[in-house]
């Protein structure tokens, strides 16, 4: 385990940011001095967790963030500080609606019945102009920008920058792209055990949204912050793993596949549209999943629960070698609840020896009409919320989270609803 105070003092670091993710996916955190690092590693950080999105009233006592020192993080765009995720504690006791607490058990759930599941996301985001009302590159606006290295490189420094810091903390970072709406970009880096990526996924949207404001711009993960734009998706590249054996491949299967595999893919399928909720967490999630055609030509986003070969049109797609794509995640999705329902609707289909069905091999987004007998994914937020408390395995397997989130989900739906927009009064001043 590392000793904190002593990487203080060899790395120069002078504060850590203790650091946690609250219900809604945000970073909450305390600037600590490096002098104090030892009695917070010891005792933690406290907050007040009515005010740091969590489900609590102000009476609640202290929600105490202890930090973990594995999964500390030099900033090296700011090397005298020192990042830190945390375990929710309160009262000696773990907290349940902790979405990083509701992984690692998840995590140790999966571990008794002989998988370490690993993951990788592919995180897309926006470049936008501060007030947020436009792409940030002026001259970005072909109809079909994907893979565009013209408008790549003019955002080379702020990329370049992400790619290269990512590379000094061992990530493995290993492409970047102009994705398919102007001004939207993604980058990859390698897969690793859940709990891993998931502090990754948590860490590099504050590092995008920083480095972004640095260089005058700003960062968005926003599903779908223009109308006419491709949204931005979380895609999670799935497998299971004892020891250096990936439990999902087989060589006889035509797509690489193994039977725990397609169980696996069984129970995401099974339970796809309460997971709705949790991978699209926000209002905005169902203008990406449900949209009409981007100027591009496609959505790239699934509104239906079906699954496929190597064939994007899907909602898991299998390219091969032992492993799925899950294209549901959107970018607003909480880093460590998009792996915890992995892993709970996953262990779900194993045990109950799920079967996922027939794949198609069709593409939806041109075909998907005539796919008759296929679940549809939820059409609002309202509705995925709805069926998610009717779920009892994800409720049971998650636990605490289940309720707080339903709870600060349904308020957030209700504000959603008191708001008039402009299309209302355009559509029904004279009625």
């Amino acid at each position: 385990m590392t000793d904190l105070e002593k990487t203080a003092k060899d790395r120069g670091i002078k504060h850590f940011l203790i650091s946690y993710t609250d219900l809604f996916g945000v970073q909450r955190a305390k600037l600590v001095p490096a002098r104090a690092i030892g009695g917070m590693a010891k005792n933690g950080a406290g907050f007040a967790g009515f005010a740091g999105g969590m489900d609590m009233t102000p009476a609640h006592p202290d929600l105490i963030a202890l930090p973990d020192p594995d999964s500390f993080i030099q900033l090296p765009w700011k090397p005298e500080v020192g990042w830190l995720a945390s375990d929710l504690w309160m009262d000696g006791k773990i907290v349940e609606q902790g979405p990083r607490n509701v992984l690692k058990r998840l995590k140790a759930e999966a571990a008794e019945k002989g998988l370490q599941v690993k993951s990788g996301v592919e995180c897309e985001f926006f470049l936008i102009t501060p007030d947020g009302k436009d792409v940030c590159d002026t001259a970005d606006r072909q109809a079909k920008p994907c893979y565009d290295q013209s408008a790549l490189m003019r955002q080379y420094e702020v990329v370049a920058e992400v790619s290269d810091v990512m590379s000094q903390l061992g990530w493995g970072p290993y492409q970047t792209d102009h994705e398919d709406a102007n001004g939207q970009f993604e980058m990859n880096w390698d897969f690793d055990d859940a709990l891993v990526t998931a502090d990754r996924h948590a860490f590099f949207k504050y590092m995008v949204r920083s480095i972004a404001e640095k260089h005058g711009l700003r960062a968005t993960f926003m599903p779908k912050p223009f109308v006419d734009l491709t949204g931005s998706g979380c895609h999670a590249h799935v497998s299971a793993w004892d020891g250096d054996r990936n439990l999902f491949a087989d060589d006889s299967d035509e797509l690489g596949m193994s039977e725990l595999g397609y169980n696996f893919i069984g129970g995401i399928i099974h339970s796809a549209e309460a997971l709705c909720a949790l991978y699209n967490p926000t209002v905005n999630s169902y203008k990406r999943i449900n949209a009409p055609r981007t100027t591009s030509g496609s959505t790239w986003a699934p509104n239906s629960v079906t699954y496929s070969g190597d064939n994007r049109t899907h909602m898991i797609r299998v390219p091969g070698g032992g492993r799925f794509e899950l294209r549901l995640p959107d970018g607003s999705v909480n880093p460590y609840i998009l792996q915890a329902a992995t892993i709970a609707a996953g262990l779900d289909g194993v045990e109950n020896k799920r079967n996922p069905g027939k794949r198609l091999d069709i593409n939806m987004y041109t075909h998907g009409h005539t796919v008759t007998d296929a679940k549809k994914l939820p059409l609002n937020l309202l509705d995925a919320l709805r069926t998610l408390e009717k779920n009892e395995m994800l409720k049971q397997r998650l636990g605490g989270f289940i309720p707080s989130f339903l709870a600060k989900k349904t308020e957030e739906w209700n504000s959603y609803c008191g708001h008039l927009t402009q299309w209302e009064r355009d559509h029904t001043l004279d009625c």
